[in-house]
């Protein structure tokens, strides 16, 4: 019960968006979820009974949406698309902690709050710079500064990928790696994927969760600096990685196996759909809009910057490469 009326105002945007996703496809039941849940934060605050049910929503819903994204894709699907995406990946990421570096150096920025912006930019969003601040010490408010911005353009890229991906005439798999690869947190890849497509969509899961696994060697990293200095104490390994990727490769070595029946493929995927609506409409309830407004222009100004960075070097690595 104490989920019911946060998850029940979540299923209810939802439902309205699907409903606004049927009459403007270009736009899509995804991005009317998110908008829409972002557009009742900014009028006033929810009561306190809706926080638990649209938490949940917006994390536990939304990763078991993708696990059973996972029901109709097989094995080698997966490690085909995580494989070809890596050069992308990897290119993306040196590129953006450089520019992090020299420009948030230029622009005042202090080292920790440069750290959060690049590699919460160049991985996985919230999610790598709730990792980082786990194992570094950062002041609070870095923290708040960062997802703040990380947000920002979170909300950009949901807006203006599908445009963009239809402007230069994208394929469905050209734009499930571009998205998978250049925005920012699960949500809003999810968001602006499918919105382009199905195909887009499940392409820029299996990208995008390739590189939320960056998290675990990057997070290593720091946590070796911190140990070899004896700065703190032990890192909680079981909080940081990120543990729905192994139940999404569980649902597809079902399928891979052939253990899902043909006739349950459509019903689990049209569930799967609905059901990263639904949770979309709870990261949009969710968002603490007060964040971007803390943050600043300086911290907002590398944040645009990381951000045309690397939607822009990811594009150009796919093409150089002939990915997608």
């Amino acid at each position: 019960m104490r989920l019911a009326p946060g998850a029940l105002l979540c299923f209810a945007v939802a439902g309205l968006a699907t409903l606004l996703g049927f009459y403007l496809p270009l736009i899509g039941a995804p991005v009317f979820a998110i908008l829409m849940g972002l557009a009742i934060a900014s009028i006033r605050p929810l009561p306190p009974a809706f926080e638990a049910g649209i938490a949940f929503a917006g994390k536990s819903l939304l990763q078991w949406s993708i696990v059973l994204l996972g029901a109709h894709l097989s094995l080698s699907q997966i490690a085909r698309g995580g494989l070809a995406s890596l050069p992308v990946m990897l290119g993306t990421l040196a590129i953006v902690l450089a520019v992090a570096y020299f420009v948030g150096r230029w622009l005042g920025i202090d080292r920790d709050l440069r750290r959060l912006l690049g590699i919460g930019t160049a991985i996985c969003g919230g999610s790598a710079i709730a990792a980082l601040s786990s194992v570094i010490d950062v002041d609070r408010s870095d923290v708040a500064y960062a997802l703040g911005t990380i947000f920002a353009f979170n909300v950009v890229a949901v807006l203006t990928f599908p445009a963009l991906g239809h402007l230069m005439g994208l394929s469905q798999s050209a734009f499930g790696l571009w998205a998978g690869t250049a925005i920012n947190d699960t949500s809003s890849v999810v968001a602006a994927a499918f919105a382009y497509g199905a195909a887009a969509g499940s392409a820029a899961v299996v990208v995008k969760l390739t590189r939320t696994l960056l998290i675990v060697p990057i997070v290593g990293y720091y946590a070796w600096r911190r140990i070899a200095s004896h700065e703190g104490g032990p890192v909680d390994w079981a909080a940081v990685f990120p543990w729905f990727i192994l139940w999404f490769l569980g649902a597809a070595a079902l399928d891979s196996f052939g253990l899902i029946p043909a006739g349950w493929q459509d019903p689990i995927q049209r569930l799967a759909l609905f059901a990263i609506v639904v949770a979309l409409a709870g990261v949009g309830l969710a968002s603490n809009l007060g964040r971007i407004r803390a943050a600043g222009l300086r911290p907002l100004t590398l944040g645009a910057i990381l951000w045309v960075t690397i939607a822009v070097s990811s594009l150009a690595i796919a093409r150089f490469m002939h990915l997608g």
